[in-house]
């Protein structure tokens, strides 16, 4: 005689994913990864718009990986990092030009 026992949980051979019983129908046990929120500024929102618009297979990519907040993330790291350097320049170039007119 066969074994006729309905199980509660199996793993498909093929895929590796184990599956649970709720109710009639067996449902992938699978659990998301938590992943970090990032607070998008102006440049990062910029990137991430000519990713969508213009790079869409790398974004894509990016966004399946879960690498594109990641990236999102340190494009925003060094843009903000050049803007300070290049306001203070500005700043002790206009410092410098407002002395000398006052000469």
């Amino acid at each position: 005689m066969e074994n006729n026992e309905i199980k509660e949980n199996y793993i498909n051979e093929k895929t590796g994913i184990e599956y649970k019983k709720v109710g009639d129908y067996f449902v992938p046990n699978i659990i998301l990864e938590q992943k970090e929120k990032v607070i998008l500024n102006k440049y990062g929102r910029v990137r991430l718009r000519f990713l969508k618009e213009n790079k869409r297979a790398e974004y894509t990519v990016m966004f399946m990986d879960g690498t594109l907040n990641n990236y999102i993330k340190e494009i925003q790291k060094i843009v903000e990092k050049k803007t300070k350097s290049y306001n203070k320049r500005n700043y002790k170039k206009r410092k410098y030009n407002r002395r000398i007119e006052r000469k």
